[in-house]
């Protein structure tokens, strides 16, 4: 293959066409007659309720499944990066395993390797050349920068694939995702194991990606700050909009409100219709017409009422007692043994209160949430709790926890064996499980449905007291604006951890950062948190403590901001130059072993060869001199970075 053909292949810009494309997946259609036209530099959000056909529509893009009908065209020469869902244990270093998924990378690097057992000069150039135009040489730093904004610290980054827990394995396999340069990259749901601060990190990388991207998320604010189009898949048909999800709600609000209407007019057409060919059917004078408006009945299209109501539908009732002071936390480390993870955490928790807890995975947001809800008991100082105290409490254990062998019912009425079946249903019917959904066994159920039933279960209890630790992981988009709903009707106090910033948006009237053992309240909103995230990361690598004086924190950094801009510049001119060093030193090595493995060879030194001993010697010399200034230019660059990305004071 030319080094042309693969800078051609890099910069292809692709077009994906969907010509009246059908798929079943048994005897359930998902979609039918789709016609859609995707084009480079797009970012689409893939919408609909779960179930709905988006996973599927993915399949079809990758090749996995073929459509029943209608064709799907993309290019063939077109790279797709996607998440792979396997998280078999390897042996290799997290940042090596983030390296292979670039493929043209391990393609080079297999060439370079080939040319020089040939020891061919023409191969070795090629070789080098493709190796360059892959960006082989910072292939290790960009595989260690997505998984720093992933949340790997430098430690975490050399361990192996196989020390790391599911959700942890999902991260790098997502960095190895990114690591491909992609011309289509598809996302399915990509935040389900992120916190916060890694979906901040993320929008921003999927802001400069330059392919086309189709992701598939139920993370509103997450699709409005990365979504150009939005592509909604509904009554097995998918309408393509234009804009973020804020966008497409509106076009679709106004556009359901008209097929409202268009259905209601229609509806009166066919009644009318009916009962002109009902009354006079059976006249032979009017036969013959009646026949004709029948005629013309069967091939009206019939338009669908809009369908916009959600399936959801509760409320928080309101606690029997509130005791004016619900949890106090005096001086209390936290931790588990003698590991200590929050240290002298002093606060409390008043009727009332919203507080959503900010911090990066790891922090100790949930063990907060534990020593809250006195899971866990403090190593020292206290949690005193009110005598009338009522907790609910939800986290992801709880919904693994769930028993197969049980139905929605049963297990609801485990849980409040006085309540009525009648009682029960009702309230099960405002969580989808409605009918025979009640009765049917949890085994199966989608991660979704077991986290409804979970909630379900919360609300009958009527607490004062409401801890929630990510609750919305697998809920779709309707059921988290119903919680969102709810819980802005709750009256109680409420301690929230989510990923979801439009949930925290919507229920928390305070934000509190956990960070480096400590629990401190965060001024400003998400909005704020998300900038001073980005700040922080682009301005130092060391650790940045939040002030507890809301405006000094912010108010500093716009005091330095020319310097910092200053300093800036001069450190990406400076790492500029140490790339370009090192690429050189890189080179300068492979070809001084290349010169000492040939002058190694006795045949070199006959007479016969005298000109060939005298050029190596003569490049040994060049290279070697070469190489010596290189690495005095290099410990001078190093010195220069180290002091440039020293935090300024």
């Amino acid at each position: 293959t030319s080094t042309s053909t693969w800078i051609m292949i890099f910069k292809i810009k692709i077009m994906i066409k969907i010509t009246d494309a059908s798929l079943r997946r048994g005897p359930r259609l998902l979609f039918e007659c789709v016609n859609l036209s995707f084009h480079a530099g797009q970012r689409i959000g893939i919408t609909g309720a779960n179930g709905i056909g988006k996973t599927s529509l993915f399949a079809v893009l990758d090749g996995t499944l073929q459509t029943d009908s209608g064709d799907v065209s993309i290019p063939s020469a077109t790279e797709i990066a996607s998440v792979s869902q396997e998280v078999q244990a390897v042996s290799i270093k997290a940042v090596a395993y983030v390296m292979e998924g670039d493929k043209k990378l391990s393609i080079a690097k297999e060439k370079l390797r080939q040319a020089e057992q040939k020891n061919s000069g023409h191969e070795l150039a090629l070789a080098y050349e493709m190796y360059e135009e892959v960006d082989g040489y910072t292939a290790e730093t960009r595989a260690a920068k997505l998984l720093a904004g992933l949340g790997f610290s430098q430690v975490e980054q050399q361990k192996s694939f196989a020390e790391f827990s599911g959700g942890w394995r999902m991260r790098l396999n997502l960095a190895r995702a990114l690591m491909c340069p992609s011309d289509l990259l598809l996302l399915d749901e990509p935040t389900n194991h992120l916190d916060l601060d890694a979906i901040i990190w993320l929008e921003h990388w999927l802001l400069g990606y330059e392919g086309m991207l189709l992701l598939i998320s139920h993370d509103r604010d997450f699709l409005d700050a990365v979504s150009t189009h939005i592509v909604h898949i509904e009554n097995q048909r998918m309408t393509s909009y234009t804009g973020n999800y804020s966008k497409f709600e509106e076009q679709r609000a106004a556009q359901l409100a008209g097929q409202q209407a268009a259905y209601v007019k229609q509806q009166r057409e066919i009644k009318h219709i009916q009962f002109f060919v009902d009354r006079f059917r059976a006249k032979a004078s009017k036969a013959k017409q009646a026949q004709s408006r029948l005629k013309a009945l069967s091939r009206l299209e019939v338009i669908n009422s809009a369908q916009i109501d959600s399936p959801f539908s509760f409320r928080f009732e309101e606690p029997k007692k509130m005791p004016t002071q619900l949890v106090t936390v005096s001086n209390a480390d936290i931790g588990y043994g003698d590991d200590i993870v929050l240290k002298n955490i002093s606060m409390s928790i008043v009727p009332g209160d919203r507080i959503g807890l900010l911090g990066a995975n790891g922090a100790g947001k949930s063990t907060l949430i534990k020593a809250l809800v006195g899971d866990l008991l403090p190593i020292c100082g206290d949690v005193d709790r009110a005598n009338d105290l009522k907790v609910s409490y939800f986290a992801q254990h709880q919904v693994e926890q769930l028993r197969s062998d049980e139905t929605p019912l049963s297990f609801l009425k485990r849980v409040e064996p006085k309540a009525s079946e009648g009682e029960l249903r009702k309230h099960l019917g405002g969580f989808a499980f409605s009918g025979n959904a009640a009765l049917a066994p949890i085994g199966p159920f989608s991660g979704g449905e077991k986290a409804r039933l979970v909630l379900a279960a919360i609300i009958r209890q009527k607490p004062n007291l409401l801890l929630l630790d990510e609750p919305t992981n697998h809920l779709d988009l309707q059921m988290r604006h119903a919680l969102s709903l709810a819980l802005q009707g709750f009256q109680g106090a409420l301690v929230v951890v989510s990923h979801d910033r439009h949930l925290l948006q919507s229920v928390s009237d305070s934000l509190k950062f956990v960070h480096d053992g400590e629990v401190e309240d965060f001024p400003g909103d998400l909005d704020d948190y998300a900038r001073w995230l980005i700040q922080s990361r682009a301005e130092t690598k060391q650790s940045v403590k939040l002030k507890k004086d809301p405006t000094n924190s912010f108010k500093q950094r716009k005091q330095q901001k020319h310097r910092e801009a200053e300093r800036r510049n001069s450190l990406s001119s400076h790492k500029r130059q140490f790339k370009e060093v090192e690429k050189s030193m890189s080179q300068n090595e492979l070809l001084l072993e290349r010169i000492g493995e040939k002058l190694s060879n006795s045949s070199v030194y006959l007479e016969e060869n005298k000109a060939e001993m005298e050029r190596l010697l003569s490049e040994q010399v060049m290279y070697q001199k070469k190489h010596e200034s290189n690495e005095k230019l290099w410990l001078e660059l190093t010195a220069k970075l180290e002091d440039l990305e020293k935090p300024l004071i």
